[in-house]
């Protein structure tokens, strides 16, 4: 199978597991991302779902280093986070779920090295959720592996500017978000 390349977090991402729920209007946009030519069937689309509610959002507070899932302006569920060092600060404003991966790759952008390990214990954990493009890379919010979670409990601001969440965490937001939910962004 060919794998095409999204960027992430100051580094490549490689899919090697299945996008969840992405329409494929998006899977197609997605092949060809940072110069990857592959036809759509080859990313493992899954079936578009019943989209959740416009008004579920994702909040992410950057003063407070914690991210909420949100119905209708209530708050369903908050959970600790790092964040991006400032050097290679996590970017604000409003963005959506551009994509949800199970068992990413990651790839340096800086070294080309590719980390084939999948799974929680990999460098973005078993699951990525995507919500910005900017050049070569792409920010998500992901898993920790084990060895950096106190980076996530002690609320840090170490990463290149991706989100990083507790497995746990992260797998939970993952199964209540879709492609499209809104991603909210705020100092």
């Amino acid at each position: 199978m060919v794998r095409p390349f999204l960027s992430s977090c100051s580094s490549l991402l490689v899919l090697a597991g299945q996008l969840a729920t992405v329409p494929a209007s998006l899977a197609e946009s997605s092949a060809t991302v940072a110069g990857a030519a592959t036809a759509p069937a080859a990313l493992g689309t899954a079936p578009a779902t019943a989209a959740i509610s416009s008004t579920r959002d994702i909040l992410l507070e950057l003063g407070k280093r914690q991210i909420s899932l949100r119905e209708n302006g209530q708050v369903l569920h908050t959970w600790p986070v790092a964040i991006g060092d400032p050097n290679t600060p996590t970017p604000t404003g409003r963005f959506q779920v551009k994509n949800k991966v199970i068992n990413p790759i990651y790839q340096s952008t800086k070294s080309g090295k590719v980390v084939q390990k999948i799974g929680p214990q990999a460098p973005l954990g078993d699951r990525w959720i995507g919500f910005k493009h900017s050049g070569p890379n792409q920010f998500g919010i992901h898993g920790t592996p084990d060895a950096w979670a106190w980076t996530v409990t002690s609320r840090a601001a170490v990463s290149n500017g991706c989100v990083r969440m507790l497995t746990p965490h992260v797998r939970k937001l993952f199964e209540l978000v879709d492609v499209g939910t809104p991603v909210i962004v705020q100092r």
